[in-house]
């Protein structure tokens, strides 16, 4: 025993000091930057600053478009700048990998129907999911969406002088992801959707502790709901394909239930519950007819308001990797298990790529347009945001609705934007409304 010990004692010694030597001079090269207060990181300076001053401040203190910072109990380096996104766009399943935190998991989703590498859907569901959100899938829906921002304008805008255009624009939007992705149109049961949709947006990105009474905690509780309901509906919608035997609707929900994998196994409902909420998330001249996408695809100009509009303010602020190997990004080694972060605002506030950038100025995508990975709302590559094409139709539309009858003027000139998991007007941006004549 003592001779066994006299021998493997030295190896383990050495096999431990040869492993530390590795990942310290790993360390010693990894991106400048500080780990913060233990256990806390710097999560206190991130929820206080925001993403956008808290990149900032980090890029100008280092000097470099990629810095090191401890998140979420997470290592994390933050690379920045077009060719950090263009690194990080193109680098999908080489060298990284998508990766949401544990504490957004577990608010948002059913954690045990998630794979090891943390990805919500297999890639037949997730082909799925794009062809249902394909152009050529989307035009029909235009009619509806029309006929819904009609309803909403006539119904919740035109009877009032002054309303609130975020909470407003919230529950249009809403009410539409729930009518195409699963035909709901009840309004009782949106509304509560809605309300507990918030509850856990709001908390979802607080600090992790799920004690009552905060935020996080909430949000736990709201997800729990909104996945019960969703359940629900789930169960019924499958139950009505059983013995009908054939497709009478046409929403999202509908052909996800159908979806198989290669062994002709359909998925289950807390797989299918997991990404109609990805989706939601996602989703956040013709007065007697309906638009089409004929039309739609006429609003050149219309659509280049709404690019410098999330240009300014990005409904996201970026998106979360996971390193697969250790690897080297602009001198720096990024080992692997490290979470990487890519952010809007490094680009699409910086003089280089956008000059004058607090000006709003659709001309700027005209042409040419921006630099290649410097316009990012979507993010790119494999991972861009697959509901990009129902955004832009649905926003569209609502535009289309809402300049043909009315002109508005903002009540609080300077309001303050508060960045939640979405940037989000103070006050819920107020405004004036002055109707068009009826001529």
């Amino acid at each position: 025993m003592y001779i066994a010990l006299a021998y493997t004692l030295p190896v383990v010694a050495i096999v431990s000091f040869l492993l530390f030597l590795k990942r310290a001079a790993c360390d010693n090269n990894t991106p400048p930057g500080s780990n913060g207060w233990p256990i806390v990181g710097e999560n206190v300076d991130f929820g206080l600053l925001g993403p956008q001053k808290f990149i900032k401040k980090r890029m100008d203190k280092y000097s470099t478009n990629v810095f090191r910072t401890s998140l979420l109990g997470e290592k994390m380096a933050f690379i920045c700048g077009p060719q950090g996104n263009k690194f990080v766009f193109t680098n999908e399943n080489k060298l990284l990998t998508s990766w949401w935190p544990k504490s957004l998991n577990k608010v948002l989703l059913f954690t045990e129907v998630i794979n090891k590498d943390q990805k919500v859907v297999a890639p037949l569901l997730a082909n799925s999911v794009h062809d249902i959100l394909k152009p050529e899938a989307l035009k029909q829906y235009v009619s509806v969406m029309d006929s819904m921002a009609r309803k909403h304008m006539e119904t919740e805008w035109a009877p009032f002088k002054e309303v609130k255009v975020y909470p407003l624009s919230q529950k249009y939007t809403f009410a539409l992801s729930c009518k195409l992705f699963m035909d709901e149109d009840d309004e009782d049961k949106v509304a509560k959707v809605l309300e507990n949709f918030n509850i856990v947006t709001n908390g979802m990105i607080s600090m992790p502790i799920d004690f009552p009474g905060t935020a996080y905690n909430r949000a736990v509780k709201g997800g729990k709901v909104l996945r019960d309901g969703l359940m629900k509906i789930i169960a019924t919608r499958r139950q009505e394909l059983i013995e009908r035997k054939e497709i009478t609707r046409h929403d999202v929900l509908s052909r996800m239930l159908l979806v198989t994998n290669e062994d002709g196994k359909l998925m289950s409902e807390k797989e299918i519950s997991n990404n109609i909420i990805e989706q939601m998330m996602v989703a956040k001249s013709k007065q007697e007819e309906f638009l089409t996408w004929e039309d739609v695809e006429k609003m050149k100009y219309s659509w280049n308001v709404v690019r410098e509009s999330i240009r300014l303010a990005p409904p996201g602020q970026g998106a979360f990797r996971e390193a697969l190997i250790d690897f080297k990004y602009a001198g720096f080694t990024i080992p692997r298990g490290w979470k990487i972060f890519w952010n809007v605002n490094t680009t699409h506030n910086d003089p280089k790529y956008f000059p004058d950038p607090e000006r709003f100025d659709p001309s700027r995508f005209e042409g040419s347009g921006p630099v290649p990975y410097s316009f990012v709302p979507f993010g790119g590559g494999p991972k861009m945001c697959p509901g990009k094409e129902y955004a832009r139709l649905e926003i569209l539309v609502f535009m289309h609705n809402f300049v043909i009858n009315f002109k508005l003027k903002k009540l609080i000139p300077n309001e303050k934007i508060v960045y939640r998991s979405t940037p989000v007007p103070a006050k819920g941006l107020p405004v004036h409304l002055y109707p068009h004549g009826k001529n």
